[in-house]
Order: C-alpha cells, then sequence, then structure tokens
C-alpha cells in the first residue's frame, strides 16, 4: 500500500495533506525518515511513525453526523484558544472533517477516522450536492434569483451555478433554499454579497443524501444504515 493512503487510512489526513508531511520530514517508517511519494508500506512488517509516534489502522472505522453550531472552526486546534467541532464529539477515534462550514455558519458535518472515504467525497469531481437555508433581510426580486442561479460575476470571474428557491418571506426576511456542488471559499455568503442582500443565518442540511433531520445544535450521532450506504456509495 502507497505510504499517502496508509497515512489517510490511519486518519492522519486527507491524502493531499499526508503527502505534505512526507515532504516536510515528519514521516518515517521502521526507523528512517522517507521523502518519497513512491514508497509502499508492508502491513505485516513495516512500522510506520508520524513526529515519532506510531500509527496504526483503526480497527473499526467510525461515521458520525453532527449539527454544528456558529462559533465553532472546523480545525483540529486554533491557535487563538476558538472552540472547534472536535470539541462537541466524544470518541478516541482520530475525526477528521468531510468538508467544512465557516465559523458564522451552522449546520450538518460528517466526521469519519475514515481519510480514503472522506478525500474521495470532498473532491470537487465527486460533484456532491450540498443544501443550505439562507435568510436574508427583506425580500428578494426574480430578476436577482436568476442572477444567483445562473452564477454571480465577481472580480470578472463567473462563480458556480446554483439551485434557488425562495421558500417564504416572513416579518420582512426572506427564506431561501440554495443547493451547489463545489463548496468553494464562502461561495454561498459571496453569492449574495454580489446582489447586496447580507446574510443574516446560514445552515447546511443536506449533504449528498444524508440529512440533518432531527439534530439540535451541537448534537451528533453515528450515521444509520441508509446514510452509510449513501455516503459509501
Amino acid at each position: 500500500m502507497r505510504i499517502n493512503k496508509y497515512l489517510a487510512l490511519c486518519g492522519v489526513a486527507s491524502r493531499r495533506k499526508s503527502e505534505q508531511f512526507i515532504f516536510e520530514g515528519k514521516i518515517s517508517v521502521n526507523g528512517k525518515i522517507i521523502n518519497s511519494l513512491a514508497t509502499d508500506i508492508n502491513l505485516k512488517k513495516d512500522k510506520v511513525f508520524l513526529e515519532g509516534k506510531e500509527l496504526s489502522l483503526p480497527s473499526k472505522y467510525v461515521y458520525f453526523k453532527l449539527n454544528k453550531p456558529k462559533g465553532y472552526l472546523c480545525t483540529a486546534s486554533d491557535d487563538r484558544g476558538r472552540k472547534t467541532i472536535f470539541d462537541l464529539v466524544k470518541t478516541e477515534a482520530r475525526l477528521f472533517s468531510i468538508g467544512r462550514l465557516d465559523y458564522d455558519t451552522e449546520g450538518l458535518i460528517i466526521l469519519t477516522n475514515d481519510g480514503d472515504v472522506a478525500q474521495k467525497i470532498s473532491h470537487p469531481s465527486h460533484e456532491t450536492e450540498k443544501e443550505y437555508i439562507v435568510k436574508i433581510e427583506g425580500t428578494i426580486l426574480e430578476s436577482e434569483l436568476a442572477v444567483l442561479r445562473a452564477g454571480v460575476v465577481e472580480n470578472g470571474v463567473r462563480m458556480p451555478k446554483a439551485k434557488v428557491e425562495l421558500i417564504e418571506v416572513v416579518n420582512n426576511n426572506a427564506k431561501l433554499s440554495v443547493t451547489i456542488h463545489e463548496g468553494q471559499n464562502r461561495q454561498i455568503r459571496r453569492m449574495f454579497e454580489a446582489i447586496n442582500k447580507p446574510i443574516k443565518m446560514l445552515k447546511r442540511i443536506r449533504i449528498g443524501n444524508i440529512k440533518l433531520g432531527g439534530l439540535q445544535r451541537g448534537e451528533y450521532k453515528p450515521l444509520n444504515e441508509y446514510e452509510l450506504y449513501e455516503l459509501l456509495r
């Protein structure tokens, strides 16, 4: 097994991040630092270390869905001491998230120690649909919806198309469903900023066929049999 795949399966990081660890000289095999991505690991004989700590394949893979609250980061740690989503999940497994949400966005996050699956699903080529609920102040014109659907132009570059539907307008607040595939950095916030409609609330409610459901903020639970099938297929 190639070293980057082995590291990902150990839950260290994605294959790309694992490759960075190799280039930085943080990985050793049988006591020798390696710097080649072509290194193969013999699962029966080789011992692999990350900065001196021996790694091993998980005896069991775990898959959770979490309702991320606002005010939490999707990183493993923060140099400013802010809370992260990993503070919310009680497990001995080394987890990382499939996709991310920014600090002020809430909603569905999938967490796992299965690095291989996480990398495949997170890759843009997988084109996994992600659905969000958006609340803005005031109403929104049909012409503005058309701009969002076609892809807004930002600094001369057109952003990806999106599925956008107006759900309701209550107490001068519009509620919309927005579905995207690529998930560029702050993509939905940038879309609405481009039409001068700052977002008051942003929540992800679906990744592929896996839905947030009735999870309360900060709650998590293992994926059920159907959800796990949808994730792995």
